[in-house]
C-alpha cells in the first residue's frame, strides 16, 4: 500500500490535510482573502479541500491547485463537481516548485505542503513569485511546543520553535496579519481520526490483501505520535503580506 492510499484513507473523516478544525479553517481563510472575489492558489493541494471550501463561501472567487498525485487532484475534480463549483477550480499535474502560471494570485495557500520546496523559507519565496500586489499567503507549518527528542526531528524535521518560526517569516521581508496555533483538542483530534479511520478500514475489509499492513501502519503511526512527538509538536498557520511590495 503506497503513501498516497495510505493517506487517502486516513483522510477520509479529516479533508483538512492538517490539525485544524472547520472553525480554525473558516477563519483563516476569512482573513486570508478578505473580499472573498479574487484568485486562490493552493501550492501542494492535494483533494484541493481549502480551494473547495474558498469557492463554496465565495461564488465571486476563483482559484488554481498544483500537485503530483493524480488520485488526489482526480478526487479533487470529482469533489468540485458535486460541490457546483468544478467551473471556477483548474487543476494541474505538476510539481509546486516548478509551476508557473503567467498571472497573480490575490492569495497563495501552502499549508503543510513546505516538503515540496524544502522548508518554509523556500516556501515562501516561490509563493511570493505568484502573488499579485497586496496579496496574500497562507502557509502552515510545524514547530516545536518543547524541546523534542532526536527521533522526532528525525521523523517530522528540524523545526524551531514558534517566535523563532516568527523571527525567520519576518526577517525574510513578510509580516503577519493572522495566525492560529493548533489547539492541543485540534491536534490530537487529528491523529486520532487519521489513525483510527485507518484501522477501520482495515477492520472492515479484512480479506483485502492491504488490510493486515494498513493496520499495522496505523498502530505503528499512533505509536510514533504518543511516544514521539505529541509533547513537542505543534501547528501553526499564518496569514502574511509582503513587508515591502
Amino acid at each position: 500500500m503506497d503513501n498516497e492510499e495510505i493517506s487517502r484513507i486516513a483522510h477520509t473523516g479529516h479533508p483538512i490535510k492538517a490539525p485544524l478544525g472547520d472553525e480554525s479553517v473558516s477563519r483563516l481563510l476569512a482573513h486570508a482573502l478578505p473580499h472573498g472575489d479574487g484568485r486562490a492558489l493552493d501550492l501542494g493541494c492535494g483533494t484541493a479541500e481549502w480551494l473547495l471550501r474558498v469557492l463554496a463561501a465565495h461564488p465571486k472567487a476563483r482559484a488554481e491547485g498544483v500537485d503530483i498525485a493524480e488520485g488526489s487532484l482526480a478526487q479533487a475534480r470529482q469533489a468540485a463537481q458535486e460541490r457546483g463549483v468544478g467551473d471556477r477550480l483548474a487543476l494541474h499535474h505538476a510539481s509546486a516548485a516548478d509551476f508557473a502560471p503567467d498571472h497573480g494570485f490575490d492569495l497563495v495557500l501552502s499549508v503543510g505542503s513546505a516538503h515540496a520546496f524544502g522548508g518554509l523559507l523556500p516556501t515562501l519565496e516561490g509563493a511570493r513569485a505568484h502573488l499579485a500586489p497586496g496579496g496574500r499567503v497562507l502557509i502552515g507549518d510545524g514547530y516545536w511546543q518543547s524541546t523534542p527528542t532526536p527521533e522526532a526531528i528525525e521523523m517530522l524535521g528540524d523545526f524551531t520553535d514558534l517566535a523563532g518560526t516568527l523571527d525567520r517569516v519576518t526577517a525574510a521581508g513578510w509580516t503577519p496579519v493572522y495566525a492560529h496555533s493548533s489547539t492541543r483538542h485540534e491536534l490530537d483530534d487529528y491523529e486520532w481520526t487519521l489513525w483510527g479511520a485507518l484501522a477501520d478500514w482495515a477492520l472492515d475489509h479484512p480479506e483485502h490483501p492491504d488490510a493486515a499492513e494498513a493496520l499495522a501502519t496505523a498502530g505503528q503511526r499512533r505509536e510514533e505520535w504518543l511516544r514521539g512527538y505529541r509533547e513537542s509538536f505543534g501547528f501553526v498557520c499564518l496569514v502574511l503580506r509582503r513587508t515591502h511590495e
